[in-house]
């Protein structure tokens, strides 16, 4: 089984062809235009040295820059670059990998309606449709941190959402994350494995992510597709996503199976996400076509995959408005992951927030960060080998090592689970370990103060 492809000569798309009349005018737009690179029509899948300059003009790189970081990487190519942590600030965002995990977080109203939907493969529609909608976010080419051992990341004050979490591994990096309201929980660890291509990244999710919706306790299981990152050096730098996304229904056995185009010159197929909802038995019951930086629809289908008669191609979910211009191509939610405006009031000593290397970085200041940075990782470092000196183990707080060892296509993945703690922590009076939002807002904040992220 699998979901449709643009160059299958199926009728499915030719019947469509009048109801995706709405994504006309962005077929034609360029790739560049879309991502804030005007003036070139042509995005090169294999890379090239043509728009280096106007990269540096955006301040991406300098080319004494560019050609040292190219000596550094040259060795690496092959290798799983995940834990490398010589890699210069500038190729940064001021958010950690934590932070970047909340993003999920901006369109939870899919969710919410998923578990007030009564029809099965709506559920489906829904949450396939959640998952999709994080990925104009993860478009940005520029690299979050990667969390120190212990880092944790809060978000409060989000449509009634709780979310917690917490860097559980230092080598090899992994997260765990969970979020709740009173419609679904979200329970996700994360391993990235990457592979070096010299001039393009590939990044594998060796992840696990569930959802549950509460009404019923269906449980959602989500495999992402893998993702490129493309001119690393040379060129524009650009982020593609290729293959196919899979939800199953682990209590009915439905799934959705989406299919994101790859992109080749001129943009041919950028952007693009089509497939089905199936019932157990591997039939279609609803289409859904879209582009994952403007919106998805769907429409009820035959078994052979056709509209059904009667009916219409419906908009599920719309990419919200985002700032022009703006530096990092953040969205307002990613903004608001940055502020403490969604931070609980007594917010963890150990939060992304308080980085001194990120903080730096948001306000400019680039030498500071770099420097912040380096001296958490030598303290990281440190801390390490005083563990093993002591024959300490590392153990997360919010978060318990499970015997679970889950298989995905990219390699097995030891899980994760919330152990809760942090909904008591919560409940408590006894913050002893926080800091209160009142001092952090204050003129007197110093981030710096707060570098100690790594707790035991």
């Amino acid at each position: 089984m699998s979901s449709p492809k643009k160059n299958e000569s199926k009728g499915f798309f030719a019947a469509m062809s009048s109801g995706l009349s709405m994504f006309g005018n962005a077929m034609h737009r360029s790739v560049n235009g879309l991502l804030g690179y005007e003036g070139v029509e042509v995005i090169n899948p294999e890379g090239g040295k043509e728009d280096a300059e106007e990269e540096a003009q955006r301040g991406r790189w300098k080319q004494e820059e560019r050609d040292s970081y190219w000596k550094m990487m040259h060795k690496y190519i092959g290798s799983d670059v995940t834990s490398l942590v010589t890699l210069p600030v500038l190729i940064f965002e001021p958010m950690t990998m934590l932070q970047k995990m909340a993003e999920l977080m901006e369109y939870f109203y899919l969710l919410d309606r998923a578990d007030e939907c009564e029809d099965p493969y709506m559920r489906l529609v829904y949450a396939s449709s959640w998952a999709i909608s994080v990925y104009y976010a993860y478009q940005r080419t520029w690299k979050p941190f990667n969390p120190i051992l212990g880092e944790t990341y809060e978000l409060a004050n989000h449509g009634g959402i709780s979310f917690i979490a917490e860097q559980v591994s230092h080598h090899p990096p992994m997260s765990a994350g969970h979020a709740e309201n009173e419609h679904f929980t979200y329970d996700v660890t994360s391993k990235l494995k990457t592979k070096l291509l010299g001039n393009s990244l590939d990044v594998y999710p060796v992840g696990r992510t569930r959802v549950t919706l509460k009404r019923d306790g269906v449980v959602l299981d989500l495999v992402p597709p893998p993702t490129k990152v493309n001119n690393l050096i040379f060129g524009r730098t650009w982020i593609d996503s290729p293959g196919e996304m899979i939800m199953t229904n682990q209590t009915t056995g439905d799934k959705a199976v989406l299919y994101f185009q790859p992109c080749g010159w001129f943009g041919a197929g950028r952007y693009e996400v089509d497939g089905y909802i199936y019932n157990a038995a591997e039939e279609p019951k609803i289409l859904i076509t879209g582009k994952w930086n403007e919106s998805l629809s769907y429409q009820p289908c035959d078994l052979e995959g056709e509209p059904t008669p009667g009916t219409e191609l419906k908009e599920v979910w719309h990419v919200a408005d985002v700032p022009k211009n703006d530096k990092f191509q953040y969205t307002y939610f990613a903004h608001k992951i940055n502020s403490f405006d969604t931070a609980p009031k007594k917010l963890l000593a150990s939060d992304s927030r308080l980085r001194p290397d990120r903080y730096a970085l948001e306000h400019g200041d680039l030498s500071k960060a770099g420097s912040e940075k380096s001296s958490l990782e030598e303290r990281q470092r440190a801390e390490k080998r005083e563990r093993e000196a002591k024959g300490h183990q590392f153990v997360p707080r919010w978060f318990d090592l499970t015997d679970e060892v889950t298989p995905t296509p990219w390699g097995e993945l030891e899980v994760y689970r919330y152990n809760g703690k942090y909904t008591e922590h919560r409940a408590t009076t006894d913050n002893s370990d926080s800091i209160d939002l009142v001092d952090v807002k204050s003129t007197k904040f110093n981030p710096w103060q707060y570098g100690n992220l790594s707790l035991e």
